[in-house]
């Protein structure tokens, strides 16, 4: 192994003053990543209102982001892989920064997107960057251990960033939560010189660019029509997409091998959270613009008003993984799905005149419950559902579904309710639409929990003399997608995805 920093690669503990210092690189990194996947739903309301812009831009500014990130991000361990984990993981960091300095400089909504979109380039290298680093740089007795500090600790991320939006959107103004980056940034390049370098030394062969762009051009057609409601656009997108299929079945070295859906399984746990995570996107894409245009609320006591649901998350994913290792992940599966829609349709009680305590809280909560039930058990389910050596690819495939679910939510969502151009600054508009969006939201959440009955076996399947799978990162509190998980295969592959 290369020597960089202070310690050698895979040679670290947890408690020792350089694992801390890679532990706290790696959370920081992740974490400003997670941060920013929270912080802006909070805020577009006012940048909506500050930049006068349409409903379109707002829906392309949360959207620019997860389009690249989504498209990318099982390429970051292939990278890291071939160039250096921490190499890779300060070039995720410096992009993310200028992006984000772009994105609050932005004088206008196209300019606002296009940093959106480069800041998911740097999202795509950083979230599976900071694994990797974990993953290579301590001992495997150890390892599993730091993945799961590195998991809990990143979570406070997730739960500081409806609260730290909040405060930065009522203060200094939205731009600021790109602004606070910088010194995240500043802090994290400062630790990563003490981050010992690795990489795969056979790790061969081109990179999947090819595959990558047609991935995100595919993506980006079908969003474009649902947004821009230009249907040849969706005509172009799918055509792409299915040129993306082709290709991934033709390059030998395919950026998502689709053989890992020849386990039905695996596809029909993905469907299930196709499901799950539209219906998230959906619902938390609309809650804050109701909560500040409809119910009054800063964008302070917009953030605050969905923290009880982290917080149970936090609190209760990882016990909740145990119990599904106990007696299945079916059951805790469906009743969480069922009882996130259960929630949602308790949201609709979120409306003009309505209170915190007897009308938003109990829907957050029983949405939190839910949440809590089947997060751990979804992941399992799909580390499960593969071969050992393909588990990091899986995880970074379910980990993309998602994201993919909440842009196709976003994009589709204020076409089927009826919220169109300059509507949502109406509260009246928005609080009809909210309704109709809760319903549809609760829908998705329902199918997604029979899909789990009628597919996800009551045991896991696994190899003779092989203890079931059990996911590293524990507890997770992030709601925008699944944990990424480490690979389980050789040593010096340790990045999720595939080194293409």
């Amino acid at each position: 192994m290369a020597r960089t920093g202070q310690a050698e690669a895979g040679e670290l503990t947890a408690g020792s003053p350089a694992g801390r210092r890679v532990l706290a690189c790696a959370v920081l990194g992740s974490g400003m990543a997670m941060l920013d996947g929270t912080i802006v739903t909070v805020a577009l309301p006012r940048i909506g209102a500050d930049l006068g812009v349409p409903l379109s831009d707002l829906q392309w500014t949360l959207n620019a982001y997860m389009l690249t990130l989504a498209g990318l991000i099982l390429l970051g361990g292939g990278l890291g892989d071939r160039y250096g984990r921490r190499r890779v993981f300060v070039w995720g960091v410096v992009w993310f920064t200028v992006a984000s300095l772009l994105c609050g400089v932005a004088p206008g909504g196209p300019a606002l997107i296009g940093a959106r979109a480069l800041q998911g380039v740097g999202g795509a290298l950083l979230t599976p960057g900071s694994l990797a680093l974990i993953q290579s740089s301590f001992r495997t007795e150890e390892r599993a251990k730091a993945v799961g500090l590195w998991s809990g600790l990143g979570g406070v991320a997730t739960a500081l960033g409806p609260f730290l939006g909040g405060w930065l959107v009522d203060g200094p103004g939205w731009r600021w939560i790109f602004f606070i980056n910088v010194p995240l940034a500043a802090a994290i390049l400062l630790l990563s010189r003490g981050v010992p370098e690795s990489r795969d030394w056979r790790a061969t062969g081109r990179f999947d660019v090819l595959g990558a762009a047609l991935a995100a051009l595919g993506l980006g057609g079908v969003t474009y029509a649902l947004i821009g409601r230009f249907w040849p656009a969706a005509v172009g997108g799918l055509l792409v997409a299915a040129g993306f299929v082709w290709w991934e079945r033709r390059t030998p070295r395919p950026m998502l091998p689709l053989g890992v859906f020849r386990s039905r399984l695996f596809t029909s746990t993905n469907l299930v959270t196709l499901c799950l995570y539209a219906a998230l996107g959906g619902v938390f894409f609309l809650l804050p613009t109701q909560l500040q245009n409809g119910l009054g609320y800063d964008a302070l006591g917009a953030g605050l008003a969905t923290l009880p649901m982290t917080l149970l998350l936090t609190a209760l994913s990882g016990p909740a993984g145990a119990l599904a290792q106990r007696i299945g992940p079916r059951l805790p599966m469906a009743l969480g799905a069922l009882l996130g829609a259960c929630g949602l349709l308790l949201l609709h009680r979120v409306r003009p005149g309505g209170s915190y305590l007897g009308d938003v809280l109990p829907g957050v909560v029983v949405l939190g419950l839910g949440l809590s039930l089947f997060v751990a058990p979804l992941t399992a389910t799909v580390l499960a559902s593969v071969t050992v050596r393909r588990a990091g690819v899986a995880s970074g495939v379910n980990n993309a579904a998602a994201r993919v679910a909440q842009l196709v939510a976003v994009a589709a969502l204020p076409l089927v309710i009826g919220l169109s151009a300059d509507q949502y600054r109406s509260s009246a508009a928005v609080d009809a639409a909210f309704g109709r969006a809760v319903w549809i939201c609760a829908g998705l959440m329902a199918a997604g929990g029979l899909l789990t009955l009628a597919t996800v076996p009551g045991r896991l399947p696994r190899e003779e003399g092989e203890p079931a799978p059990t996911p590293e990162c524990t507890p997770h509190c992030a709601v925008n997608a699944p944990p990424l998980e480490p690979g389980r295969g050789e040593r010096d592959r340790s990045g999720p995805g595939p080194a293409a």
